[in-house]
């Protein structure tokens, strides 16, 4: 069975850097798009960056120039380098991964706080 595994996640303060990663295990098949996703409390779910299988990337405007999305396709990871954090970056972040047609994967969350 497939599944993300997302790591890194952790307690920063603003201004300081976190690296997420995501990993497929059971995948046999590349991911025509990863990415990430970021919920905080009382609020909807949101993209925060994608990247297609050829390095084609897509970012959210509050993402832009702080955030950095990569892939690793032999790996089947995804991973998102924040640097300059600000408290309002607090969420969990979840990684997602999509298959053509429509097979649509979401991994479990992981934690991200940004302390002022």
């Amino acid at each position: 069975q497939e599944q993300l595994v997302e790591s890194g996640g952790g307690l920063v303060q603003a201004g300081g850097s976190l690296k997420l990663s995501c990993a497929a295990s059971g995948s046999r098949f590349n991911f025509n798009v990863m990415g990430w996703y970021r919920q905080a409390p009382g609020k909807q779910r949101e993209l925060v960056a994608l990247i297609a299988s050829g390095g084609a990337t897509n970012y959210a405007a509050s993402a832009k120039g702080r955030f950095t999305i990569s892939r690793d396709n032999a790996k089947n990871a995804v991973y998102l380098q924040m640097n300059s954090l600000k408290p309002e970056d607090t969420a969990v972040y979840y990684c997602n991964a999509l298959r053509a047609p429509n097979y649509l994967y979401w991994g479990q969350g992981t934690q991200v706080t940004v302390s002022s």
